[in-house]
């Protein structure tokens, strides 16, 4: 089982289970007095062109992020979802208070081992959610078919923290093809340290 089937598996399992997952910011810095210090990034933009795939040549599901801007008073990324599979996935309704789990997770690094450890245990960080999209996600992702849009959120984010994207829920309309879980939550390889 690859490292990316591994995660799906697990961040499903962890949220699901309702592991409390620590602050992202107490964790980057290790105590809260070092913590009420943190600095907010500063406004920048990255143009980061991932393209990552999960499940079989045949049978899969593509996740892109075009870019990354932190503003002012938040952050927004360009996102692309793609269902190269035979089956259907219902998108997690932005308006629901369950499941709600597009947007960015903040690291301490851009290692894969980070993330892997992290998950493994149960202890990712919280998920800062999206709280607009444009255009609006689909109910339905039908094969064949694609969303691409925005997702933007207030808030100021840490800097010297590393940003991964979070998609997600993904829940399969039938039984799944051979390769994709029936539930996924999909984190990025990809990483992007926020400059002060």
């Amino acid at each position: 089982m690859s490292r990316t089937t591994i995660l799906v598996l697990v961040a499903l399992g962890a949220a699901l289970a309702g592991f409390a997952f620590s602050s992202a910011a107490k964790r980057l810095q290790g105590d809260e007095a070092i913590a009420e210090t943190s600095a907010a990034a500063s406004p920048q933009e990255a143009t980061l062109n991932w393209r990552e795939t999960y499940g079989s040549s045949a049978e899969h599901l593509v996740f892109s992020v075009s870019s990354l801007e932190v503003v002012r008073d938040g952050w927004r990324a360009h996102l692309r979802l793609e269902n190269s599979s035979s089956v259907s996935f219902e998108v997690d309704d932005p308006d629901a208070t369950l499941d709600r789990s597009f947007g960015l997770m903040l690291f301490s690094s851009g290692e894969l081992t980070e993330l892997e450890e992290l998950n493994a245990s149960g202890t990712l960080p919280a998920v800062r959610p999206a709280a607009r999209y444009e255009p609006g996600l689909p109910a339905i992702l039908e094969p064949g078919a694609s969303w691409e849009g925005i997702i933007s959120a207030p808030g100021a984010l840490v800097a010297g923290s590393w940003i991964r994207v979070v998609f997600g829920t993904l829940v399969a309309v039938g039984p799944p093809p051979e390769g994709l879980g029936e539930r996924i939550v999909w984190i990025t390889d990809g990483a992007y340290r926020l400059r002060s």
